[in-house]
């Protein structure tokens, strides 16, 4: 069964059926209180650099290389340990990636949920995965830059790469 990971803005009210919501930008969303903010966790580690951020400028023209690049940031350091905590969320239950994009297709939280949605089973208490399957920046390389889903599940409606 696929985990249950979903992408929303962080501005739409709370649903029930959000289960853990996950604030996945680096900056605090303009115009949020944080008294207002209904989030449970927010993983500053796992965005874009400020230096790729910058660069993609939400640009649907540029979000096969965003993917690439992004996708590249989440396989080393902090970063990865951010994704591992994030896929220990989705073993858990549903969880809601939260962002402040306009264009939630074209955001980071769109390749987050993807790559978790092919998140192979949790760890075993030993550290071995459970199925053999790695990490999730182990298998990134597997999202289409053009429209950012699993090249194993085909691609989005209007895809060049289909």
């Amino acid at each position: 069964m696929q985990p249950d990971v979903r992408v929303r803005r962080v501005y739409e009210q709370a649903e029930p059926q959000d289960g853990t919501r996950v604030l996945v930008d680096r900056l605090w969303p303009r115009g949020l209180r944080k008294d207002a903010a209904r989030f449970d966790e927010w993983a500053k580690d796992v965005a874009p650099s400020s230096e790729l951020r910058t660069w993609y400028g939400h640009d649907p023209a540029k979000f096969g290389e965003f993917c690439r690049r992004y996708t590249a940031e989440l396989a080393q350091g902090t970063p990865r340990d951010a994704l591992d905590r994030l896929g220990a969320l989705v073993a858990a239950g549903p969880v809601t990636l939260l962002t402040a994009t306009h264009d939630v297709d074209h955001s980071q939280a769109a390749v987050l949920a993807q790559l978790l949605r092919q998140q192979p089973p949790a760890k075993s208490a030993e550290g071995a995965d459970a199925a053999g399957g790695g990490e999730a920046a182990c298998w990134a390389h597997l999202v289409c830059p053009e429209c950012g889903a699993m090249t194993t599940e085909g691609h989005r409606p209007g895809c060049s790469s289909a």
